[in-house]
């Protein structure tokens, strides 16, 4: 692997940390590089989140869904328990 590759990889992947949302069970890969960036990316079908799914049936894209609340009171809640840091570059 180069060394662009390698940087690529680590830069889309790294610091990823599985995380299942507390409500519905939905498994996510999250990294949290701010206070105010989280990046999500989704391990499975959107189909297991019912947020999603609802605003999916009402002709919303899937993609297009910002989050879900019960996701994202689950990422807080396992900042706040130290199960998921904060990236030490934004400190």
């Amino acid at each position: 692997m180069t060394s662009t590759e390698s940087d690529r990889r680590e830069y889309l992947d790294g610091g990823l940390r599985p995380l299942a949302c507390r409500t519905c069970g939905a498994r996510v890969l999250v990294k949290k590089l701010s206070p105010e960036q989280t990046s999500i990316q989704w391990t499975g079908s959107t189909e297991t989140c019912p947020e999603i799914s609802e605003r999916a049936a009402g002709g919303q894209h899937p993609a297009l869904v910002d989050t879900c609340p019960n996701l994202r009171s689950s990422i807080e809640r396992a900042i706040g328990e130290g199960e998921l840091p904060v990236s030490e570059a934004s400190r």
